[in-house]
């Protein structure tokens, strides 16, 4: 969502995003927030310079911010990371919070199992060879 119109969300999948993917499609709706009022709600809009900021709010099934990350618009975001957060969130929320993902963790690697007996042990679960993988 940005503070982009609609006609110029058209333009970037038009002139943009097509010569970036070859399809000039992407898997979400381009939403915009003329005016800012979302932005706002979410601490990134603005005023001075009339946009929202980059900003990525993971937002789960009940409708809570289950992460954030906030960027200056020199710095790109890394879509990667967005898609391994949330498999991270949904593998603690199917688990009901019986796991925990670690930095770094993937699909299809350990997670850990919060509980006393792993305060001060994590480190034998879990160590960074396993975390890059």
């Amino acid at each position: 969502m940005s503070t982009d119109s609609m006609f110029v969300h058209k333009m970037w999948v038009d002139n943009e995003l097509s010569k970036m993917t070859g399809s000039g499609t992407i898997p979400y709706p381009m939403m915009s927030d003329g005016g800012g009022k979302i932005g706002e709600v979410y601490g990134v809009y603005d005023e001075n310079a009339g946009v929202d900021v980059r900003g990525r709010f993971l937002i789960d099934p009940d409708g809570i911010v289950q992460g954030f990350e906030v960027l200056t618009p020199p710095v790109g975001r890394n879509v990667s990371e967005t898609l391994r957060q949330i498999q991270a969130f949904q593998v603690v929320r199917n688990s009901k919070g019986t796991e925990a993902t670690p930095s770094g963790w993937r699909p299809g690697k350990d997670t850990l199992k919060p509980g006393p007996e792993l305060v001060g042990k994590v480190w034998e679960s879990w160590t960074v060879d396993k975390a890059f993988d």
